[in-house]
């Protein structure tokens, strides 16, 4: 988690400001001469290598996928794609979403063996109607869950819209941080989706990406959700 990493050091960050100088070439760079624009991408592919060497730190990271914009157990579920590639096993908890059998559950299931799916929510609370028996879902959800992290075999946890059920005050985002946080050396990966991420949990996260939301067919345009987009 980001409160065990050590700061970067001066030559990373030195390394990192030359880079950004250098630019990413094509049109953006100054230079008209062509001779003039390969030294400059020569220097940056140097830079590049060295950025590369001096990061050796491997650890099991926290990553968060929040915002309103669409993608957020998309992007999970590409590293899961990623994960099993490698011939990694992967898990999957959805806290909120259920009752149904999406495009991307099919699919990874018949790419391989390595993919433990659990779908365990019943729906969105307009759906359900009942605050206890989803806040008692959600609960069960994380019981679940907290096996599969602790279980070393398991080489990406994704925890799909446990934002959305922190949120809702089903979970709380310490419970989340002090659990993760007792693990000790842990090498596996572990993913957090669905809008409203609480700030505590992403001060304590590796990576965050938030999704921003510019145009969306069912609000703009009154298109339903529809299969191969939506689900």
């Amino acid at each position: 988690m980001a409160d065990e990493k050590q700061p970067a050091s001066k030559n990373i960050t030195s390394l990192d400001i030359q880079a950004k100088e250098l630019g990413i070439g094509g049109r953006l760079s100054p230079e008209t001469d062509e001779n003039l624009y390969k030294k400059r991408m020569q220097k940056r592919k140097d830079i590049q290598s060295k950025r590369l060497q001096v990061r050796k730190t491997k650890k099991g990271l926290l990553i968060v996928f929040t915002g309103n914009g669409k993608g957020k157990t998309t992007a999970s579920l590409g590293m899961a794609l990623r994960t099993i590639g490698h011939g990694h096993k992967v898990a999957i908890i959805q806290f909120i979403k259920g009752g149904w059998t999406t495009g991307e559950e099919k699919a990874l299931k018949n790419l391989s063996s390595n993919i433990s799916w659990h779908a365990l929510g019943e729906g969105f609370t307009w759906e359900t109607q009942d605050r206890v028996r989803d806040e008692v879902l959600v609960k069960e959800a994380w019981h679940v869950a907290k096996k599969f992290i602790k279980d070393e075999s398991y080489k990406l946890i994704i925890l799909d819209e446990i934002n959305i059920a922190t949120k809702l005050g089903y979970l709380s985002p310490e419970e989340i941080i002090t659990f993760v946080k007792s693990l000790d050396n842990r090498k596996n990966h572990i993913v957090l989706t669905g809008r409203g991420a609480s700030e505590s949990i992403i001060n304590q996260a590796d990576l965050v990406t938030e999704m921003k939301l510019i145009r969306h067919p069912f609000k703009e345009q009154g298109i339903k959700a529809q299969a191969c987009v939506e689900f």
